[in-house]
């Protein structure tokens, strides 16, 4: 499977729910941001090499606490990667690893409709608040035209009782709340993912619910066949 982890706008934390979903999955994490990268990276051949042609997608996967594919940081390594190749890369990926996340760009950018495009179902990372969710329905509704059908909601970095009604209702997909907690926002940067670092804490216990939401979705038939015929 390919899930695409996406957003209707930056900031809120999607990146960081992408690589703590990854290490819950067991699954390989995709920095799909190819202008602003924001996962682990180190030496080595990253994203921007493999869509210039450079590299193979599996020579790329760097093992680690959770499997990463890096994307690159520099705008010439951008500039020359060829989104239209993030399928054939992706698919290499499945094959050889299994569940594939991608950390899809934040927002409306054109480049964030590529990794929807190529992917089996979505998850939507969006604000705990009522205002946010005209962004969240704007993203949704690009997911579907792109055929990448809504397998779950994570409201992030949520506080106070959330509005998980009226996400529901307007979103038409499970709701999962993560709280608000350091240990998430360090996750990334000090590549520990909480499942692992704080495996009894609330913030582990969310993200295990969300990759249980994901795995019991039926996968689309038609792109999971096609790649496995």
């Amino acid at each position: 499977m390919i899930l695409a982890v996406a957003s209707g706008k930056g900031g809120v934390g999607k990146s960081t729910v992408a690589y703590n979903l990854a290490a819950a999955l067991d699954a390989v994490v995709v920095d799909g941001d190819l202008g602003m990268a924001n996962l682990p990276a180190d030496r080595g051949p990253t994203l921007h090499g493999v869509l210039a042609g450079r590299a193979a997608a599996p020579e790329a996967v760097r093992a680690g606490p959770v499997t990463v594919l890096p994307c690159g940081r520099s705008l010439a390594g951008a500039r020359a990667a060829d989104v239209s190749k993030l399928g054939d890369a992706l698919a290499a990926v499945e094959r050889e690893h299994g569940t594939v996340v991608i950390d899809c760009p934040a927002g409306m950018r054109a480049d964030a409709g590529v990794p929807l495009a190529v992917a089996d179902a979505a998850v939507l990372v969006a604000a705990p608040e009522p205002f946010a969710l005209a962004d969240a329905l704007r993203t949704r509704e690009l997911a579907r035209e792109l055929g990448a059908p809504l397998a779950a909601v994570a409201l992030n970095r949520v506080v106070d009782d959330p509005p998980t009604p009226t996400v529901r209702l307007t979103l038409g997909a499970p709701v999962e709340s993560i709280p608000a907690d350091p240990r998430v926002g360090r996750s990334v940067g000090a590549e520990a993912p909480v499942v692992d670092a704080a495996p009894g804490s609330e913030p582990a216990a969310a993200f295990a619910s969300l990759a249980e939401r994901v795995e019991q979705g039926e996968k689309p038939a038609g792109r999971g066949q096609s790649r496995s015929a």
